[in-house]
C-alpha cells in the first residue's frame, strides 16, 4: 500500500509540476525577462565607469549564457526545474498523507489530501513567503546570497517544526474540546509563535531603490501563484488517485446480491 501511494504520489507531483510549468512560463518568464533586461542594462552601465574591474565578470557572464541559452532556461530548463521538484514534493507528500490518513479525523482520501495540501501550502510556502518573499534577477546582492538563503531554509525549518507541533496540539485539544475548538486553537498557536519567530529574525531588504516596483511584485504574485498552482494541483490529483487505492471493496458476492 505505502508503495502503491508513494509511486501515485510522485505521478501527482509530475502533472501538478506541468501545471505549474505553464502557469510560471506564461505569467513568471515575463517579469522575469524584464528583470534580466534591467540587470544587464545596469551591468552595461557600471562596465562603462569600471571597465577594467567589469571585463571579467562581464566574460565570465557570458560564457554562462553560451552554456544554457535562455530560450532553454525558459522552457526545458523550467519545465526540468518544476516537474523535479513536484515528483520529489509528490514523493514525501504521500508519505505524509499515508502517516496523516485515518489519524486526524475520519475523513475520505479526497478531503485528507486537499486539506494537507492546503496545509502543506500555508506552512512551506505562504508564511515563509510573507517573511523572505521571492525576489527577481537583479534584486540582492551576490555577497549575501548564502546568508539570505540559510535565514530561508532555517524559517522553513522552523515553520515545518511549529506546524506539526500544532497538528499533534490541535489533536490532542480535538479530543477535550472538539474537532471544530481543537483545531482553531491548533492553527492559532502556530500563526502566533510563527509570528514571533519573524519578528525576531533578522529583516532582508536588499530591493535597489530605482527597482521598478510593478515588476518586482508581479514576479512575487507569479512566484507564489506558481507554488499554488503545483500544491493545489497535487492535492486534487493524489486525492482522486488514493480515493481509488483506498476506496473500500466491495466483496463481488455482497455487490450481486444488493
Amino acid at each position: 500500500m505505502m508503495r502503491t501511494l508513494l509511486v501515485r504520489g510522485m505521478l501527482a507531483g509530475l502533472v501538478a509540476g506541468l501545471l505549474a510549468t505553464l502557469f510560471a512560463y506564461f505569467f513568471g518568464e515575463p517579469p522575469v525577462n524584464a528583470a534580466i533586461g534591467i540587470e544587464e542594462a545596469g551591468s552595461a552601465a557600471h562596465s562603462q565607469e569600471h571597465a577594467h574591474e567589469a571585463g571579467a565578470a562581464a566574460h565570465q557572464h557570458g560564457g554562462e549564457e553560451t552554456l544554457v541559452s535562455r530560450g532553454t532556461q525558459s522552457t526545458i530548463g523550467l519545465f526540468t526545474g518544476v516537474a523535479g521538484y513536484g515528483i520529489a514534493v509528490g514523493g514525501l507528500f504521500a508519505l505524509a498523507f499515508a502517516v496523516l490518513h485515518g489519524r486526524i479525523g475520519a475523513l475520505r482520501p479526497r478531503l485528507s489530501a486537499a486539506l494537507l495540501a492546503a496545509g502543506a501550502f500555508v506552512v512551506v510556502v505562504l508564511v515563509p513567503f510573507l517573511k523572505y518573499p521571492a525576489n527577481p534577477p537583479a534584486v540582492g546582492s551576490g555577497e549575501t546570497i548564502g546568508s539570505r538563503t540559510a535565514l530561508y531554509f532555517g524559517f522553513v525549518g522552523l515553520s515545518l517544526l511549529f506546524g506539526g507541533v500544532a497538528v499533534y496540539a490541535g489533536r490532542r485539544l480535538a479530543d477535550r474540546l472538539g474537532g471544530w475548538q481543537g483545531g482553531l486553537l491548533g492553527a492559532g498557536g502556530y500563526l502566533l509563535v510563527m509570528a514571533v519567530c519573524a519578528a525576531l529574525l533578522p529583516v532582508v531588504d536588499e530591493v535597489p531603490p530605482e527597482f521598478p516596483g510593478s515588476t518586482l511584485w508581479t514576479f512575487r504574485i507569479a512566484s507564489l501563484g506558481t507554488q499554488l498552482v503545483l500544491w493545489t494541483g497535487l492535492g486534487l490529483v493524489f486525492g482522486a488517485l488514493a480515493e481509488r487505492v483506498l476506496r473500500p471493496r466491495v466483496p463481488r458476492d455482497a455487490a450481486t446480491v444488493g
